[in-house]
């Protein structure tokens, strides 16, 4: 699988290690979490069988962050985004 690294260009996937669905940039703030945010946060995922955002990281080359839209029955990806764009889009600061 070839993922269109927006820095790098294409990079074969043995580059990268997958981490999961990209919703753990979506952390709850830890001042007003609750218990139940926090379990929903690290153990409940969506099991999507089609297009599904996932986080990839580059470790084999640049050591970033990417959000990969993948679909997840045919493994063709239609779009590749640096982690930091997207937690930025989303009014994270860091």
């Amino acid at each position: 699988m070839i993922i269109n690294h927006p820095l790098l260009g294409p990079r074969d996937s043995a580059e990268f290690v997958y981490l999961g669905d990209a919703s753990l940039i979506d952390r709850p703030d830890p001042e007003t979490a609750t218990p139940e945010d926090w379990h929903a946060y690290a153990y409940l995922r969506d099991n999507v069988a089609g297009d599904m955002r996932e986080l990839w990281f580059h470790e084999g080359g640049d050591r970033s962050w990417l959000v990969v839209t993948r679909n997840t029955l045919t493994h063709e990806i239609s779009k590749v985004e640096m982690a930091r764009d997207v937690a930025r889009a989303q009014g994270r600061s860091k």
